[in-house]
């Protein structure tokens, strides 16, 4: 009984953390993995220690992934999106850029995007726009499409109010 108590409370804290480290998820294609720019680099990086800095006790999982499609992206939301998530900052642009090279049309791209937020809803968990695509081309990489180092960390900047209003709905 005893051996089973102290398992019992190992695995509610060890849910408690994994929630805790769950409550914001950047989710999308490359410009949330950071291409060509190191880990701690990126937006998702530099907004949890800007969230931090602000005394927000929480982390920001960078779900992104170089290449991801929208309908990949919709294909693993659940498994990259763990329960406790509150707000999921999702890149919006993302995906869209490889449609072509996999026969996903706009058309199933915008689709599959309402998709994602209408499941992320329905879950509880808010939104922020991730709106990378947007930043001047002088935070871009030659590629005109990647944020290079200073636009992860302007775009952090920017989606700081953002992230904290979504937190505090």
């Amino acid at each position: 009984m005893i051996l089973n108590r102290n398992l019992l409370s190992v695995f509610l804290v060890l849910c408690a953390v994994c929630h805790s480290s769950a409550q914001i998820v950047a989710f999308g294609a490359s410009n949330v993995s950071g291409f060509k720019v190191e880990p701690s680099q990126t937006w998702p990086a530099q907004l949890e220690k800007l969230l931090q800095t602000k005394g927000y006790n929480v982390r920001v999982i960078n779900a992104g992934l170089e290449g991801d499609t929208t309908t990949h992206m919709l294909q693993r939301l659940d498994s990259s999106v763990p329960n406790g998530t509150k707000v999921v900052v999702l890149d919006i642009g993302g995906g869209f850029y490889n449609d072509k090279l996999h026969n996903i049309s706009r058309d199933q791209g915008e689709k599959d995007m309402h998709t994602i937020a209408a499941r992320l809803h329905a879950r509880g968990i808010k939104i922020v726009r991730e709106l990378s695509y947007q930043m001047p081309e002088n935070f871009k990489q030659a590629d005109k499409i990647h944020l290079n180092a200073a636009g992860h960390e302007e775009l952090a900047k920017v989606l700081l109010p953002e992230v904290i209003s979504a937190l505090n709905r």
